[in-house]
């Protein structure tokens, strides 16, 4: 099979095109031909040396795919031509790959491989960090950053589609109205705007139940301030830094609660309990269109370097996607 090889760690060039020997799907797993596979901001981690594939796991990167089965190992009830996305911990950008059994789920009914391989990376993240790890309730309070990502996207619709109320940031005035068109009641650029101010006036001062955040280091405080009293802030990534100051005050007088999670690193058992969530309360959301993945824009397999250079330039809203040709 043809696959995307991480030469060796460094810029998108480093992705290379390769022959590789076509996985094998070993018990609990199902072998998929793959149709598309997202692109992901742990791929360029992954690609730039800084996110390691967890052990087994195949160093070629991607962490979901779309596409049919077209062999099954022992114990799995999966059937060979069923056409399924799935979670993976690696081997997404090729034309095969293996995946645990639990972490698959099936197309939605009327959606192509496109879409639906943005549908895992995405909606797994935000289902356990926002409704699992966040508790968001209807009638609640979301803020989103970074509401023109992938995440974001699918964290705006998924909020509004289950009675929650949302805020969200954005770089820039067209993806602030991006943001809205999705749901959220209002987009803060914050280029020009203070979200701790802008989340007080919407909220009539009390602040929203739970934060979703990607951006870390000197965001802690301000998301802090955001918060209603007894408010969660869910800490999924740290790309504005790692280390913070916190105000221990801050997070006592007002019952807060700090958490976070990594997703690639649990277990198959965590990852099938999700699918199954996800399966349960928000497919059938997306097979009414109720919910949507937003795809930004799409490349053949080759040319993940170029997907990889669009995702680092920040211009996208939604998803990347690479497509898989027909063998």
């Amino acid at each position: 099979m043809i696959a995307i090889e991480i030469r060796e760690p460094g810029g998108p060039e480093v992705l290379v095109p390769v022959e590789r020997p076509r996985p094998v799907a070993g018990a609990g797993e199902v072998l998929i031909r793959v149709g598309a596979a997202g692109v992901n901001r742990p791929d360029l981690m992954q690609r730039r040396g800084m996110y390691p594939p967890p052990p087994g796991a195949s160093d070629i990167p991607g962490l979901e795919v779309a596409g049919s089965i077209t062999a099954v190992g022992d114990g799995v009830s999966w059937r060979v031509g069923d056409a399924v996305c799935a979670l993976v911990a690696g081997g997404g950008y090729a034309e095969y790959c293996a995946a645990p059994a639990p972490q698959c789920l099936p197309v939605p009914r009327g959606m192509d491989f496109t879409r639906a391989a943005a549908i895992p990376e995405t909606y797994f993240t935000v289902w356990t960090n926002v409704f699992e790890r966040g508790a968001l309730k209807p009638g609640e309070w979301l803020l989103v950053h970074g509401g023109a990502s992938g995440i974001g996207t699918a964290a705006i619709q998924i909020a509004r589609a289950l009675g929650s109320r949302v805020v969200a940031t954005a770089g820039s005035a067209a993806k602030c109205a991006a943001c809205e068109r999705l749901g959220a009641e209002r987009a803060v650029n914050y280029h020009e705007d203070d979200f701790v101010a802008a989340v007080r006036a919407l909220t009539d001062g009390r602040g929203v139940d739970v934060i979703l955040d990607m951006v870390g280091g000197e965001y802690l405080q301000r998301n802090l301030d955001s918060l209603a009293t007894g408010g969660r802030l869910v800490q999924i990534a740290v790309l504005g830094g790692a280390k913070a100051t916190l105000n221990l005050v801050t997070v006592l007088q007002r019952r807060l609660t700090v958490t976070g999670s990594s997703l690639r690193p649990r277990s198959v058992a965590e990852k099938g309990a999700i699918a199954a969530a996800l399966r349960e309360h928000v497919w059938p959301l997306l097979e009414s269109g109720t919910v949507s993945p937003v795809i930004y824009q799409t490349f053949p397999l080759h040319d993940a370097a170029i997907a990889h250079r669009t995702l680092e330039s920040g211009v996208h809203t939604g998803k990347l996607v690479l497509v898989v040709s027909p063998s």
